[in-house]
């Protein structure tokens, strides 16, 4: 049905992948290879939404990047449509649904965030961000797969629950510097979340979908 109402399978699954993802930014081939549709048709559907302003577009290292356009006029109501919360089974939606199965087989995770390569925010110096009790031996399969699948070398921060709380309280600079940066949550299962001073919109609509949640 939402097929029918947005006119093209490849457009609904470009919207999907971006209002899930509402901070990372990707390139044309990456997008034919998460949504597993024709070149041609991607790019057709991504001329498209750029057109409307649904989403942006930037060259960076002469690769030319898309990702959602948080200050289109509708973005709200699109997000609402098209995003997942993070404690969804489905969050992340077509990209990152089955890194999110793979971290969750790697203990009790409490936070899992991209930041870095991944949202082209180089302020964190680092890529990904895990925070909870994990197997090392999995956590090191699943970063050599990442790595592989990415074609780059991810840099990532592990914390136990203690050690992170720690360093909150101690205001860490470089914790700090990762919440405040450009980042994707994954999972968030005890709130720790907390960007300083947040007010963008993706903070804003992921603080939204946590308020309605508790309502509920």
């Amino acid at each position: 049905m939402i097929e029918q109402l947005f006119g093209s399978k490849t457009r609904v699954k470009l919207l999907r992948m971006f209002y899930s993802n509402p901070n990372r930014s990707f390139y044309v081939r990456e997008i034919t290879r998460k949504i597993d549709e024709q070149i041609n048709s991607v790019r057709r559907e991504l001329s498209n939404l750029l057109s409307i302003g649904i989403i942006s577009s930037d060259t960076n290292n002469n690769r030319l990047y898309y990702e959602v356009n948080q200050k289109y006029e509708y973005f709200g109501p699109l997000a609402t449509i098209f995003g997942e919360g993070t404690d969804s089974p489905s969050a992340g939606g077509v990209s990152t649904d089955s890194e999110m199965k793979a971290i969750k087989t790697l203990g009790n995770v409490d936070l899992a965030l991209y930041t870095g390569q991944f949202t082209r925010d180089e302020t964190a110096g680092i890529d990904f961000l895990l925070v909870g009790d994990v197997n090392q031996a999995k956590l090191n399969k699943f970063i050599a797969e990442l790595e592989a699948k990415e074609g780059k070398e991810i840099r990532f921060a592990v914390f136990t629950p203690a050690d992170f709380r720690y360093r909150q309280q101690v205001k860490d600079r470089f914790l700090a510097d990762v919440l405040a940066g450009k980042n994707q949550v994954l999972i968030d299962k005890q709130k720790l979340f907390s960007p300083p001073g947040a007010s963008s919109p993706a903070s804003n609509n992921q603080k939204a979908k946590k308020d309605e949640k508790e309502e509920e």
